[in-house]
C-alpha cells in the first residue's frame, strides 16, 4: 500500500512539474523566477486535492506585501523632461514598458504605490512633442478640414503649382 501512495505521490510531481513547464512555455505567460516555486508547489496541490489525496496541503494566503517607493510623488513629477520610477528611483521619459518589465500595469502601478488615477505615464515634454507632431500632420481633425498653413508654405505650394504648370504648358 505504502508503495501505490508513493508512486500517485511521484506521478503528481511530475504531472505537476510537465504543467509549469507548459505553462512557462505559454509566450503571453510573463513570469519572474522568483514565482515559478510557488506555481509548481500551487499545482502539486491541486493534482493532489483532485486525486483526493489526504495529504492536500491548504494553499497559504499571501499577505499584501508593503512596497516602500523609491522617491516621493512630488519627485517623481518634478522635472518635465522624464518621470522618477517608485520602483528603481530611475528616469523615464515613459513607463509603460519599464513598468511591462516588472509585469505591471499602470492600473497595478498606480494601486501599488496609492497614487491617483490621474497620474501620468509620460513626461510633460514628451507629452508635449507627441502633441505639436500629431498636430503637425493632422491627427485630431474633423474630415474635410484643412490644415491651417502659414503664408511661407502657401507661397512656397502656389509657386510649386505654377512651376508645374509652366512646365507642362510649355513655358
Amino acid at each position: 500500500m505504502s508503495d501505490e501512495n508513493n508512486q500517485d505521490a511521484i506521478n503528481a510531481v511530475e504531472l505537476a512539474t510537465e504543467l509549469t513547464i507548459a505553462w512557462l512555455g505559454n509566450p503571453n505567460t510573463r513570469t519572474d523566477a522568483e514565482h515559478v516555486p510557488a506555481f509548481l508547489n500551487s499545482m502539486h496541490a491541486a493534482l493532489q486535492q483532485l486525486a483526493g489525496g489526504s495529504q492536500a496541503a491548504a494553499p497559504e494566503a499571501e499577505a499584501p506585501q508593503d512596497y516602500v517607493p523609491a522617491v516621493s510623488v512630488r519627485k517623481s513629477l518634478a522635472s518635465p523632461d522624464h518621470i522618477i520610477s517608485m520602483i528603481d528611483g530611475k528616469p523615464y521619459k515613459t513607463l509603460r514598458r519599464h513598468l511591462s518589465t516588472n509585469g505591471l500595469t499602470p492600473e497595478e502601478y498606480r494601486e501599488r504605490y496609492n497614487l491617483k488615477a490621474d497620474y501620468p505615464m509620460v513626461s510633460q515634454s514628451y507629452s508635449e512633442s507627441r502633441r505639436a507632431m500629431a498636430k503637425k500632420i493632422g491627427l485630431g481633425r474633423k474630415p474635410g478640414q484643412k490644415v491651417a498653413s502659414t503664408p511661407a508654405k502657401a507661397k512656397n505650394a502656389r509657386s510649386a503649382k505654377d512651376a508645374a504648370q509652366a512646365h507642362l504648358s510649355g513655358e
